[in-house]
């Protein structure tokens, strides 16, 4: 579904990735594990077109995405779910869900349609659906953002540190519901700090250093190998 090939971006005069190659096959869930400042979220920036790359091609069933704009990548059917939430906080719930459907493809499901299946997968948005976003919780603000994406009906869903600032029980639910998301269809590749529980949810993995993909197997491959488990799973 999307292949990357020859990744090169830089920030102004300063080069970030290189030669950054990797696939996701439809269907998958794979992880992007690596310690801060590795390059992963600016890869995710990159396929969704909020950077544009220097070199290299991002594919997205053979539809070339490396210099379009963010909108136009958005159409084609990926969507971002930022570190950071990035939610509004002076609009509502369901006013925040809205702005993920402007750039619904039109085989899209009726809005109503997603709205239900948004609010089956996070019953607490339902429950807060004209609150204020600066009044949720940081749990329920990592659900508005990662509802927000799957309004647009993506088929692939890019997903930056899901799991950032979340007590370890939201964090079992948010993992359980990217999971349920996946197996309804949607693709996603995951950058996440919880290296130990991507991998358990990731069926494939790459190892990201310096802005460099260094290592990819199997998520089990990876999780068993000594360096990893060094390096990222605390031994």
């Amino acid at each position: 579904m999307l292949e990357v090939d020859g990744l090169d971006v830089a920030y102004g005069s300063v080069p970030v990735l290189h030669g950054v190659s990797f696939r996701v096959e439809a269907g998958e869930i794979v992880a992007l594990i690596g310690a801060n400042g590795a390059g992963k979220s600016t890869t995710l920036k990159a396929v969704s077109g909020l950077i544009r790359p220097r070199a290299g091609s991002i594919r997205l069933e053979a539809t070339e995405l490396a210099g379009r704009a963010p909108e136009a990548v958005a159409r084609l059917g990926v969507a971002h779910v930022p570190e950071g939430r990035r939610i509004f906080p002076g609009l509502t719930v369901r006013e925040n869900l809205l702005v993920g459907t402007a750039a619904r493809p039109a085989s899209a499901p009726s809005m109503e349609a997603t709205f239900v299946e948004v609010y089956r997968l996070f019953p607490r948005l339902a429950e807060r659906e004209r609150q204020r976003g600066w009044s949720l919780s940081g749990g329920e603000q990592q659900m508005l953002a990662l509802g927000r994406g799957l309004m647009a009906c993506p088929k692939l869903l890019l997903l930056d540190e899901p799991s950032l600032g979340l007590a370890p029980k939201l964090v079992r639910e948010m993992f359980a519901t990217i999971q349920a998301i996946n197996a309804a269809g949607t693709t996603v590749l995951l950058v996440e700090q919880n290296a130990y529980l991507a991998l358990r949810l990731a069926r494939r993995g790459y190892v990201m250093e310096n802005g460099r993909i260094v290592l990819t197997d199997t998520a089990e491959a990876l999780s068993r190998r000594a360096d990893v488990r060094a390096a990222y799973l605390g031994g």
